[in-house]
Parts: structure tokens; C-alpha cells; sequence
């Protein structure tokens, strides 16, 4: 009886457990940012903004921790600078876009 309790729990421990697949991807985020971003932002950390008001996503750390983009990433950022078009991740996405920013800090 004792095997098939621990067995369970096991089992249990198995399923609950966050895999893979809730890791955060890099490379995703580097996807989401040359899709969403990189027309205003510079993704990289050398190149300058291709539009002068978008801050360099290098230098975000410099202002704010990058984490606490998080809610806005995931309720919808209406601001930033004036012609930043509104858009919303999933939590998926959040994960993966804020572990790329964090790959730009120095």
C-alpha cells in the first residue's frame, strides 16, 4: 500500500512539475522582438534605433528592472513612445521576450 501512495505522489509531483515547454525561450523572444519591435527598436546591442525616440532595447535595464514589463506585456502596452502601436503577449511570450531583453544587458 505504502509503494502505491508514494507511487502516486510521484506521478503527481511528475505532472505538476514545470517542464520544458514553461522555460522561457530566448530565441522566441528574439523572434517576438524582430516581429513586433525592430522596425522602431534596436534588438542587438550595437545598432541604433531605426526610429531616434524608440529607446534601444540594450539600454531598458539602465532605466527600469525589465521584469517589470511583464504586466505590460501582458495587459497591452498603450504607450511607450507616441507612434508605438498597441499589442498583448500571451504569458508564454511575456516569458520569452523578457529572457531575451535580459540576454542585452551588459
Amino acid at each position: 500500500m505504502r509503494q502505491g501512495i508514494a507511487g502516486s505522489m510521484v506521478a503527481a509531483a511528475l505532472l505538476l512539475a514545470p517542464g520544458p515547454s514553461t522555460a522561457s525561450n530566448v530565441e522566441q523572444g528574439r523572434r517576438l522582438a524582430l516581429l513586433y519591435c525592430a522596425k522602431c527598436h534596436s534588438t542587438d546591442k550595437v545598432s541604433p534605433s531605426p526610429l531616434k525616440i524608440a529607446p534601444p532595447f540594450r539600454t531598458l535595464h539602465e532605466r527600469y528592472p525589465v521584469e517589470q514589463l511583464q504586466e505590460a506585456l501582458a495587459e497591452g502596452i498603450v504607450t511607450g513612445h507616441p507612434s508605438m502601436p498597441e499589442f498583448r503577449f500571451d504569458a508564454d511570450q511575456v516569458g520569452d521576450f523578457i529572457a531575451f531583453l535580459k540576454t542585452l544587458e551588459k
